[in-house]
């Protein structure tokens, strides 16, 4: 008994709701509201340090770990677009999380982050962006327009930024994903 008149009230209170919003509707000038553009942004996972040579190593055993554990944590986020360097690296951090959502990877010129171009693209979008741990707090200080974030420490390969853009608006955070 108890459910159903909890069931009633929820049903009632919905109603209500639909009836007083369908009232605002018709008082308020007609406008839409602005589009959220959203930019997740991650370093590279951890990268192959044997060869000091190599300018373009592979992700270890421990760094394909990490590249599954961001798949799975962006698995329930509806990505629209997915961009990397050209790096061996972050191609491997995404490469599991781009088959996941059926994206294919674009690559980015991290000598010009957010440009023009990259707006026009990435706007009304949910986008992951894979870097390094100097370009992806520039990457984010370029969408803020601010110098806010420095660059990481050289073994932090568990940050997320998240950046919101309405229009004018600009949000960023930061976790950690272990």
């Amino acid at each position: 008994m108890r459910t159903h008149l909890l069931v009633i009230l929820l049903a009632v209170s919905s109603l209500s709701a639909c009836h007083s919003s369908e009232k605002k509707k018709t008082l308020l000038p007609e406008t839409e509201a602005p589009e959220m553009t959203t930019y997740f942004l991650i370093r590279h996972a951890e990268k192959d340090r044997s060869d000091p040579e190599n300018s373009d190593p592979e992700l270890t055993e421990a760094g394909l770990e990490r590249a599954k554990k961001w798949a799975t944590f962006f698995i329930k986020i509806p990505l629209d677009q997915i961009y990397s360097t050209s790096y061996k690296r972050t191609q491997q951090t995404v490469m599991d999380l781009a088959a996941d959502h059926a994206i294919t990877v674009q690559t980015y010129d991290a000598s010009s982050l957010y440009s023009q171009d990259f707006q026009r693209l990435t706007k009304a979008k949910t986008v992951l962006v894979a870097g390094h741990s100097n370009t992806t707090p520039q990457f984010v200080n370029a969408i803020l327009g601010t110098h806010e974030f420095t660059d990481m420490d050289d073994t932090d390969n568990s940050s997320l930024y998240m950046v919101t853009v309405v229009g004018d608006q600009k949000k960023a955070w930061v976790f950690t994903v272990e």
